[in-house]
């Protein structure tokens, strides 16, 4: 039987915010900032919240104003900030009635005993009611790509370490022996459990009876903690639609994340344009262009930012889908052909022209509905995606994007030709202090980047005097650049802990680069107990250039291939014992064992975050490889460089407190 269509995907992130519209009349409905993304992505919108009868839609943190009904949705258990802020807004004593529209349960405590809290929270003669999600809150980026936003800070340890001291490295993850749940911390094991809790419940929402597959250590947790959990066992007794998921680890291959392959305004848009307030995925897009109003501050904030989330306007959809999947040359084109195509009907005077599309000409078109409202009203999805392809295309960090990519060609081939030591002596020149900077040089935010990437792509490698000193040399020359910063950045300031240049103490910047370094050699070792993807780097030849492999894309042609052998390093979770003995039997006889491409929906999980070029990736080759299946990308985060450098070594990962 076919798999489902991806707009049953959609149609399932919708149906999850029913329980929380049938609440909303009447009420003052507080959402927390993964539920809010949620929202954004594929719930409709606020818009949809007011039109179902909210009086008003805030932040989980923010005042209840007066009003007597509250619906709080929190996108994982209430515990930690979540449970303060709820307990925060109730304590104000206004609200007499609320509903609580949950993902998962308190620790040692269900429905009843929830309702408990709340009531106690409220004062006496309040009343509380709670609903335990049953599908989870998801943000559908594109066709393909379903992100869940309240697992953001799920990220999969590095390898075991020894420091210097003989101790462990501050993050250390399992080695590949130590599998199962209980060798994974505390709240890990917390967020792996909603992870699978969030997954039985999608799959029951599309009808899907899947098998379970993984790439790497933790993918290897989640898999079988999928395989053997209960309710998912249920489901795929009477489940009808055949589907494989294949879990695979962000940490086995970092290059991709970092990288600067893809030729995609997407993934430009969304590292080059800064985030909209509290979100993870979306950007701001700068609206003044449209308004009489005058500024030269690029930042205003007087008028409300645009973004690049339409899910309400068909025709600013379907150019979103054209920025994930075309090339940037082809996206800029679609931009100028639905501008036109808008302009037309609302019977503006617009003047094609052919050729080079540059974003002056873009702009030209938009001032076209700047004084006539009701064309504004009709496109203004539209048009913000077109500013955003403008803002884009005129950034001043736009250029860097292509000396990166230069870069990173110039690292594979001296990869291949060197030792690791050499390549990092080579780099020293490029490490400058602030005073020493010109627009084009790399910041120490830019050579995190391209450490990352080299790590990465080199793998497992000889450690020695040698390997340690260039590191060493390295390292004063970081601690010196990030010293020297007149104002360290948002970013630099997690990674140090650090909020001004006051603070920033030699020591500080000298353990914060310390474990940096401990952090690359982990990233170094991260495929070691691989055998068939244990290399993302082609060395090259006479002919041929150094080029990257991908990580995805040696998966997915391993799961397309049509000689279909045993994959070596794709490892089956079974489910059951009926799944053993097959497993057990095929040794002494001729059994099929489960494989990744046998059925017609492909479910690829990147834990840990994707990014825009993998998804096209992913799509491109199953399309090409394996026509007639669908695939269907899911992940916690649409990744971008700056924010893998923060995920790795500036973010606490799935603290006690946190709304996972």
């Amino acid at each position: 039987m076919a798999g489902p269509a991806a707009a049953d995907v959609r149609a399932a992130c919708r149906q999850a915010w029913e329980p929380v519209l049938a609440r909303a009349p009447q009420a003052v409905v507080f959402l927390d900032a993964a539920a809010a993304e949620a929202l954004h992505w594929g719930g409709g919108g606020a818009g949809r919240l007011l039109a179902a009868g909210a009086l008003a839609v805030r932040a989980l943190a923010g005042p209840a104003a007066g009003a007597a009904r509250a619906v709080f949705v929190v996108s994982g258990a209430l515990r930690g900030r979540a449970a303060a802020a709820v307990r925060g807004v109730l304590g104000q004593g206004a609200v007499r009635h609320c509903a609580l529209v949950a993902a998962g349960e308190a620790e040692g405590g269900g429905r009843a005993e929830l309702e408990e809290t709340l009531r106690r929270w409220m004062g006496e003669g309040g009343r509380a009611e709670v609903v335990l999600q049953a599908a989870p809150l998801l943000a559908p980026v594109s066709a393909e790509l379903c992100l869940a936003p309240a697992l953001a800070p799920l990220f999969p340890p590095l390898p075991r370490q020894r420091d210097r001291g003989g101790g462990l490295s501050p993050r250390p993850g399992p080695g590949p022996g130590e599998l199962g749940l209980a060798a994974l911390p505390a709240e890990l094991r917390a967020a792996v459990r909603a992870l699978v809790g969030g997954l039985d419940a999608l799959f029951a929402a599309l009808g899907l009876r899947e098998e379970s597959f993984a790439v790497g250590t933790l993918s290897r947790v989640v898999a079988a903690e999928l395989a053997s959990y209960a309710p998912a066992r249920n489901r795929r007794k009477t489940a009808l639609h055949r589907a494989s998921v294949v879990f695979v680890d962000r940490t086995l291959d970092l290059a991709g994340a970092v990288g600067h392959h893809g030729d995609n305004l997407a993934e430009k848009m969304l590292s080059v344009l800064p985030k909209l307030p509290g979100h993870k995925t979306d950007v701001m897009v700068n609206m003044v262009e449209l308004t009489a109003l005058q500024t030269p501050d690029e930042m205003c904030t007087i008028i409300a930012p645009g973004c690049l989330a339409q899910p309400n306007d068909p025709a600013a959809k379907a150019l979103w889908e054209s920025f994930m999947n075309l090339k940037q040359k082809e996206a800029v084109m679609e931009a100028r052909r639905h501008l036109v195509e808008a302009a037309s009907r609302e019977n503006l005077p617009i003047k094609m022209s052919m050729g080079r599309v540059t974003p002056e000409q873009l702009s030209s078109y938009v001032q076209l509905f700047k004084n006539n409202f009701k064309a504004l009203e009709n496109h203004c999805g539209l048009l913000q995606l077109v500013l955003a392809t403008v803002q884009t295309l005129k950034h001043p960090q736009n250029p860097k994007w292509d000396n990166f990519l230069a870069f990173e060609r110039l690292l594979l081939q001296t990869i291949g030709e060197s030792e690791m030591p050499s390549v990092l002596k080579q780099l020293l020149p490029m490490i400058k202090s602030y005073n020493e900077r010109t627009q084009d040089d790399y910041t120490c935010e830019d050579f995190l980047i391209l450490l990352v990437y080299m790590y990465s792509v080199v793998g497992e490698m000889k450690g020695g005097k040698e390997l340690d000193e260039a590191e060493e040399e390295v390292k004063k020359a970081l601690v010196r650049a990030i010293c020297d910063e007149p104002e360290p950045s948002p970013l630099l300031q997690k990674i140090t802990g650090c909020d001004s240049s006051l603070n920033l103490a030699l020591q500080k910047a000298t353990d914060a680069v310390d474990d940096i370094f401990e952090s690359l050699r982990g990233i170094a070792r991260a495929r070691m107990h691989l055998k068939q993807f244990n290399s993302i780097h082609n060395p090259g030849s006479n002919t041929h250039q150094a080029s990257y492999k991908p990580l995805l894309k040696q998966v997915v042609e391993e799961i397309c291939n049509p000689d279909r052998p045993d994959p070596v390093d794709i490892e089956h979770m079974s489910s059951g014992l009926t799944d053993l003995l097959k497993t057990g039997f095929s040794m002494f006889m001729k059994v099929n064992r489960p494989h990744p491409g046998d059925h017609p929906l492909l479910i690829i999980y990147v834990i840990g975050g994707v990014t825009v070029s993998e998804v096209k990736m992913v799509k491109d080759l199953v399309a090409a490889r394996k026509p007639g299946t669908q695939v269907l990308v899911l992940s916690s985060a649409l990744l971008t460089p700056l924010s893998v450098i923060e995920l790795l070594f500036a973010a606490e990962h799935l603290e006690p407190d946190s709304d996972i």
